[in-house]
């Protein structure tokens, strides 16, 4: 996989080039853990690191820059873009620890978002990247976020992130609890940061509770889920794993 240096000037790629090195190098290992366990058959082209802002603007109109696409993974691996973005989505809440903790967000954690994005080229995902995708969107965001954190961060590590976010999701579901899951999608992009971030955090904690109540069984909850796709998803796929895991 090719790492692409793509600013604006030369002494600016010069300055992260160390950074994506550590990071590709280190993808290579998950990479290996998704072709051997997750059907990891076709990976992208290249990563393509760039700064925040045009990875925001230029490359995409999404609001946060590391996205995915059929031939390249985009991301900006500025550790301090990072830190001020998920201290933004607290909208002005006071929650010290939370803004300590993402004040201090690591490079570990950076590279979860790197094998996220990784992640949603597996083939036990139903939905191709041109699809219009729907009903599951939710499904597979939160599960490109939980295999990184349980194969990349140690325990406590993976402890606190989820903690993190289950009080983030407290915290704002008086302002977001009414949106449905199942209807996570290009629509929700629309919306502040808090907004888009919620569905991430409850994809996350829903996908979560979904593999531990088959005793961390991933697999099994990737059975139901294509099972459900193969069957015509005539229902939604949170009610769906409701009825199939009581």
């Amino acid at each position: 996989m090719k790492s692409i240096l793509a600013f604006e000037a030369p002494e600016e790629a010069a300055k992260y080039d160390i950074i994506t090195k550590e990071l590709m190098a280190k993808l290579k290992g998950y990479q290996h853990v998704l072709e051997e366990h997750y059907q990891l058959t076709a990976i992208p082209k290249g990563v393509i690191w760039t700064t925040g802002e045009l990875a925001t603007t230029t490359f995409s109109s999404i609001p946060i820059p590391a996205f995915t696409r059929e031939d390249f993974i985009y991301m900006s691996p500025i550790l301090k873009e990072w830190q001020n973005l998920l201290v933004s989505q607290l909208d002005g809440k006071l929650i010290p620890h939370i803004q300590s903790f993402y004040e201090n967000f690591s490079t570990d954690q950076l590279f979860v978002i790197l094998a996220h994005e990784l992640t949603h080229h597996i083939d036990l995902f139903v939905d191709e990247f041109e699809d219009e995708r729907h009903d599951s969107i939710w499904f597979e965001e939160g599960m490109c976020f939980y295999l990184p954190r349980k194969y990349c961060l140690t325990e406590e590590q993976f402890e606190e992130v989820t903690s993190i976010e289950l009080e983030l999701l407290t915290t704002f579901t008086e302002d977001y609890g009414d949106n449905d899951l199942n209807d996570f999608g290009s629509i929700s992009y629309q919306g502040s940061l808090s907004s888009i971030m919620f569905d991430y955090w409850r994809s996350y904690l829903k996908v979560k509770s979904l593999v531990e109540k088959v005793n961390g069984d991933v697999h099994k909850i990737f059975k139901l889920y294509n099972k459900w796709h193969e069957q015509g998803r005539y229902t939604s796929l949170v009610q769906y794993f409701e009825n199939n895991l009581k």
